[in-house]
């Protein structure tokens, strides 16, 4: 019985599939302007030029298809040689400071779940928009915080870029 169930929450994956939504009317994102605007730069192309790879549950690379921390971790080492931690939940329990969504600028990461646990992470990419490995049998995309999904579980977000 313990084995079904660990079965069932691996293959879950990182999230669940999303209905994409515009951001409702109104909305609006301060820009804020990232500590290291250069590495943010960076960071944000990168995650953007990996949309639609397969998403794979414990993948982290082009090649293989990523998951959700499996692309945070391939885009901060890749572009910044930053190593992070591999997990949703030990990223969003990692040190740096907590954000509240106005204050996000690009690069920072954003955390979605529920019930206090965190179990989806994305980098935030400017303009309410985040790139992501949602979920099994999907790619790697662009979506926004104000989407019906992400907007009911975001749960915080923290910056890596200090």
């Amino acid at each position: 019985m313990a084995f079904a169930t660990v079965l069932v929450v691996l293959l879950a994956g990182c999230g669940r599939e999303a209905t994409r939504a515009e951001a409702p009317p109104g909305r609006h994102w301060p820009q804020v302007v990232p500590a290291d605007p250069a590495a943010a730069n960076a960071v944000t192309l990168r995650a953007l030029s990996l949309v639609g790879t397969p998403y794979r549950y414990g993948g982290n690379t082009p090649d293989s298809g990523f998951d959700c921390s499996g692309l945070v971790n391939y885009v901060y080492r890749d572009m910044l040689d930053l190593r992070l931690p591999r997990s949703s939940r030990d990223l969003a329990a990692a040190q740096g400071p907590r954000l509240a969504p106005e204050k996000l600028a690009s690069g920072d990461l954003v955390f979605f779940g529920s019930r206090g646990d965190v179990s989806h992470v994305g980098i935030y990419v400017g303009e309410g928009r985040f790139v992501h490995a949602p979920s099994t049998g999907g790619t790697v995309r662009l979506d926004r915080l104000d989407g019906p999904y992400w907007r009911d579980h975001y749960s915080g977000a923290k910056r890596v870029l200090l």
